[in-house]
């Protein structure tokens, strides 16, 4: 069932994906439209559970679900990747790929990168540790805090001098 997103428990579930591109007004609206429809209906072995989404800085989308009664069956998380992947298609916007990093510019523009090209972004000074990168490891509502982590307390502080 969907349930508002602020409404959601702290330790609701999370995936977290990140377009290649920010959503128009238009597209946000679509996307509004056909998750509403879906986490209305969202269910794990017949039981409805309560879910939400939210768009962030237009660009990020997360998928939220209340485990506590009913924990989501890998059919049920399959389903939310299907409809992703059908607004994937509609909108001509990359959602679901995870071989990829999104990180800030000093101005705040948002970039996503695939990941396996990403040392050169660092060689050449585009990412340092203190640019700001999507956390791979948000799992709850509560962990959204730290949805945004400086790149020098990421997994791509390999990449930096000591």
């Amino acid at each position: 069932m969907y349930v508002e997103f602020k409404d959601m428990s702290e330790d609701s579930r999370v995936w977290v994906y990140q377009a290649t591109r920010q959503f128009s007004e238009q597209e946000k609206e679509l996307i509004t439209s056909k998750l509403s429809i879906f986490c209305d209906g969202w269910n794990t072995h017949g039981n409805r559970m309560p879910t939400s989404f939210q768009i962030l800085e237009e660009q990020i989308l997360v998928l939220a679900v209340d485990e506590s009664g009913l924990g989501a069956s890998g059919c049920s998380i399959d389903s939310s990747v299907r409809t992703l992947r059908e607004l994937e298609n509609e909108l001509q916007n990359n959602i679901t790929d995870q071989g990829k990093v999104t990180f800030k510019s000093r101005s705040g523009e948002i970039t996503v990168a695939p990941a396996l090209g990403i040392k050169s972004k660092v060689t050449s000074g585009e990412i340092d540790s203190q640019t700001l990168v999507i956390n791979p490891q948000v799992q709850s509502k509560k962990d959204l805090e730290s949805v945004w982590i400086l790149a020098g307390n990421s997994w791509l502080n390999r990449y930096f001098p000591n």
